[in-house]
């Protein structure tokens, strides 16, 4: 849990650094209470009104406050892209602690899961340097390819069947090769995600925390997609 709200904690100061919003401005410090409040699982702890949605609602209620106590001096913008990070990554890395707080073989759920994600990485990777022929974004991720996106789907599938040959009695094979699909595309396209704001924005990278791979949110920019849709779909049964 604290690595998971130390990760987040980052993610949205890199977000919020990113949109020229610092950390110690207020729509920043309210967005972290915020984040927290998503993030940590309080109806573990027997609190169970505090959802989401009244989470999200008052951090809304409360940036639109800050825009009129301040005469205007923090935005509407600024306002949206502080809303929109809180958003994105608190339900985001949310799920990541939903699926671990599972009743029973939550370790096993949130391995596949993170596998998948994994493979799908590396056989994009790997079928796009050596097939890679056709660009699959050329104006968002200029090296990107079709046939390494094809290579990331078939890699994630043959991963989760493996978990379903050696689990049989927790996933089904045709669960199985769904969830891979859509850990895959989900995940890929997650990447594009940040690869197009990335590219908006004129930077590389979200950040520097990682020497050689960026920023928190450049290592979990998938994470915080195939989580969520793996919870909504049940194909992770929370």
């Amino acid at each position: 849990m604290a690595l998971i709200v130390a990760m987040a904690s980052i993610a949205l100061i890199e977000f919020l650094k990113m949109n020229r919003i610092s950390w110690n401005n207020p729509l920043a410090l309210a967005a972290i209470v915020g984040l927290l409040a998503i993030v940590v699982p309080f109806h573990s702890y027997g609190i169970d009104w505090l959802s989401d949605m009244t989470i999200l609602w008052l951090l809304m209620f409360a940036l639109l406050a800050l825009t009129v106590f301040s005469k205007n001096r923090y935005t509407i913008d600024e306002v949206a892209f502080t809303f929109l990070g809180t958003a994105y990554l608190g339900i985001g890395f949310a799920s990541m602690v939903d699926v671990r707080l599972m009743e029973s073989n939550a370790l096993w759920w949130s391995f596949l899961a993170f596998c998948a994600i994994w493979a799908s990485d590396i056989g994009a990777y790997f079928f796009g340097r050596a097939f890679g022929k056709h660009k699959l974004t050329p104006l968002i991720s200029p090296n990107k390819t079709v046939e390494g996106a094809i290579g990331g789907v078939v890699s994630s599938i043959l991963i989760a069947l493996v978990f379903a040959l050696l689990s049989p009695d927790l996933i089904e094979l045709w669960r199985a090769v769904v969830l891979g699909v859509v850990a895959a595309v989900a995940g890929q396209l997650g990447d594009l995600m940040q690869s197009a704001y990335k590219r908006v924005r004129g930077i590389k990278d979200m950040g520097n925390i990682l020497p050689g791979h960026g920023g928190i949110l450049d290592r979990t920019d998938s994470w915080i997609i195939v989580f969520p849709i793996l919870v909504l779909t049940q194909l992770i049964p929370v």
